[in-house]
């Protein structure tokens, strides 16, 4: 799995250089500016290099960033852990609601203004429901909010609340070449029309 995911990540990259040739600053200053964007933020909050073991994360506004990989692309603030009765396993629907917020704008000083369906339940922004299935990066319908997005359902249960930090190689492909950082605030869940494994055995016991 982690070579498909792999694979798909060089040749977006490749093709954003490409793309990035004609402009007028370079894939590199880009990502330059990405890392500063993400750093800045990240200087406001404490920061774990690590993920601590069995899920012991602190939880609140006030928790640290824990950092999900290791090219340090995904970042994440536990605001609740959710059911830990009630975990994904690969292949289950996870829906997700989120608001996200454009970091390169906190470095210039700008507004951050949320974009996404948090608030929309009827999907008047186009977006409408939204989900993977988990730990699938196969499917279009699943990998094309990135890989950064299915991060926290390794480690929490279903409700589970977070602040994600998503660099640009880890985010959604078809954004890949704008290099652009965001925070999503983001809630997982799942649907009684589409329940998870852990759900259907629960109820046949």
């Amino acid at each position: 799995m982690k070579q498909t995911i792999t694979a798909l990540v060089g040749l977006l990259l490749a093709a954003v250089m490409l793309s990035s040739c004609d402009d007028k600053r370079s894939f590199a200053d880009l990502l330059s500016d990405e890392n500063k964007s993400v750093n800045l933020y990240l200087s406001d909050h404490r920061v774990v290099g690590s993920i601590p073991p069995d899920s012991a994360f602190e939880v609140g506004p006030d928790a640290p960033y824990y950092q999900l990989d290791e090219d340090g692309n995904i970042y994440m603030q536990v605001l609740s852990k959710g059911d830990m009765k009630l975990r994904p396993v690969k292949d289950d629907r996870v829906y997700f609601r989120f608001l996200r917020y454009n970091l390169n704008r906190y470095q210039t000083g700008e507004d951050l203004v949320g974009v996404g369906n948090s608030n929309d339940i009827v999907g008047s922004n186009g977006l409408g429901t939204t989900y993977f299935l988990f730990d699938n990066y196969k499917l279009q319908t699943s990998y094309k909010y990135g890989t950064g997005i299915q991060m926290p359902m390794h480690f929490l249960g279903a409700n589970a609340h977070v602040m994600l930090i998503v660099k640009s190689q880890s985010g959604w492909p078809n954004e890949m070449s704008n290099v652009i950082p965001f925070v999503y605030d983001v809630t997982y869940y799942s649907s009684p029309l589409s329940p998870w494994k852990a759900e259907v055995d629960a109820n046949d016991k």
